[in-house]
């Protein structure tokens, strides 16, 4: 467990240099920080989400399947048996990754988890392919279990909830959220790009509270450049 905790510090410190750098062009052909396999509601298989995310040249990316990282491990379990047979193939950083139900401001909320340590005890309840009930769903207290676990807690697309982003992101910031998911296509255009008015609103509250940028197609078809 103490080799697990030093390998996690290194990923979330490598994270954090990675979001330091995300903008409008970083994904979906550089970074993508939010998908789907078919272990939650997406279409891909591990495998075939990872040979699309080398064909495309991407640097890092995580998968995000809902209370669950399955598909984050068959996901690695690939990666790793692909580096051993090319190895002079540059391949990208697979950070764990998972997407959790919360109550913020009296409503539900996506709260992404990355670069944790997945056996830790803090972010168990949340790893059971389900949402859970009662003090574990309210996001104060799912943003620190992540913490605990060694990650970081990010809010995902902050546009598409029933209560306005210049509510809920000032009120993760207090909760100590880490960042905000600020390149998103919320209308699914094709080809992908982020919401011009609803990324520059979130980049903006972003400055103001510290947080930091990311980004992620949020792809739940079989198409790692779309959402559907």
């Amino acid at each position: 467990m103490v080799v697990n905790f030093a390998r996690t510090a290194a990923s979330t410190e490598l994270l954090k240099q990675v979001f330091h750098s995300i903008d409008a062009q970083s994904c979906p052909r550089l970074y993508n920080f939010h998908m789907h396999t078919v272990h939650s509601d997406g279409r891909l298989q591990p495998s075939g989400l990872m040979e699309q995310a080398i064909a495309i040249g991407l640097q890092g990316l995580a998968i995000t399947d809902h209370h669950c990282i399955d598909g984050y491990q068959a996901a690695q379990a690939w990666l790793q048996d692909w580096k051993w047979n090319n190895p002079d193939v540059s391949t990208p950083h697979l950070w764990t990754g998972t997407e959790i139900n919360a109550n913020l401001l009296n409503i539900e909320v996506h709260i992404l988890a990355y670069a944790f340590e997945p056996e830790h005890s803090h972010i168990k309840p949340y790893l059971q392919r389900k949402a859970v009930i009662g003090q574990e769903y309210e996001a104060v207290n799912v943003i620190a279990a992540i913490h605990q676990a060694g990650g970081l807690a990010v809010l995902a697309h902050p546009a598409r909830y029933k209560r306005s982003l210049f509510d809920l992101i000032p009120a993760a910031a207090e909760y100590g959220i880490d960042g905000v998911e600020a390149f998103y296509a919320y209308n699914n255009p094709n080809p992908w790009k982020p919401s011009a008015v609803e990324s520059q609103q979130v980049q903006q509250l972003a400055d103001k509270y510290h947080l930091f940028n990311t980004c992620g197609t949020d792809t739940h078809g079989l198409n790692l450049l779309q959402r559907l």
